[in-house]
């Protein structure tokens, strides 16, 4: 079946890389974070003290930072790569959270990220979640999904999420947190956080990830197979033309 491009965009702690990363497993697609890639440049600019109101810096560092996916195969997981070092752990800590809105913010960080996202969806078959995959990153893409869910069920997901990995902070903080990258991430000058207008919305406060996924899958089968009934159709136009 033909591949396509399919990009999800939406608010922090909806599910986004979660559903993003097993609709790829299920289609056999490439599954591309770009909120890790801008999770890596704000770890490489925390560890190196990287002034971000500093132009010269940013550039600089920029030139420095070399991100990669690579398959991890004990856990058939695809992990980030920062300078040859895995950061898949080091990049979701609230430390590294509290600031990658920042950084992510810069025109400089956004150009450098965007070229590279672009180059891997140019061959199709690319699920990619994010903040401007639909508007930016990817604008021709043939699926497009925008995902919200409510405050109170986003924090709840971040907390979850954090506890699995043994950290705990109060609802209170993860609250803050989300609204602090929600302002930034909506109002910013460089490719702001908004809905494709040609997006699918799905709001996912009372949806299971099986539920989301699905309703992802369905949405990308039929227009897999729209594209194949319009290119059967193109074929047989062509075939008929060169007959007359």
């Amino acid at each position: 079946m033909k591949k396509i491009n399919i990009a999800i965009d939406g608010y922090a702690g909806c599910g986004k890389s979660t559903t993003a990363k097993l609709v790829a497993q299920k289609l056999h697609y490439l599954f591309v974070d770009s909120g890790s890639m801008y999770r890596a440049v704000t770890l490489y600019f925390i560890q190196n003290q990287v002034d971000i109101t500093n132009l010269e810096q940013v550039k600089k560092a920029l030139l420095d930072i070399h991100i990669v996916f690579k398959n991890n195969a004990q856990t058939h997981q695809r992990e980030i790569y920062l300078n040859g070092i895995c950061v898949e752990k080091e990049i979701r800590s609230l430390e590294v959270s509290n600031y990658v809105s920042e950084v992510s913010a810069l025109k400089e960080v956004r150009v450098n990220m965007v070229k590279q996202q672009q180059r891997m969806g140019l061959h199709k078959g690319v699920v990619m979640d994010g903040r401007d995959i639909g508007t930016v990153v990817f604008p021709d893409a043939e699926l497009k999904i925008f995902m919200t869910a409510t405050l109170d069920a986003r924090v709840q997901r971040r907390k979850l999420e954090f506890a699995e990995k043994g950290q705990s902070y109060s609802a209170a903080v993860l609250r803050e947190n989300l609204l602090s990258r929600d302002e930034i991430d909506t109002t910013r000058q460089e490719s702001p956080l908004r809905q494709a207008q040609d997006a699918y919305v799905l709001d996912t406060t009372s949806l299971s990830i099986d539920e989301q996924v699905n309703w992802v899958i369905e949405k990308a089968q039929h227009i897999m197979g729209s594209l194949e009934s319009a290119q059967a159709r193109q074929d047989i136009i062509r075939q008929e033309q060169s007959v007359i």
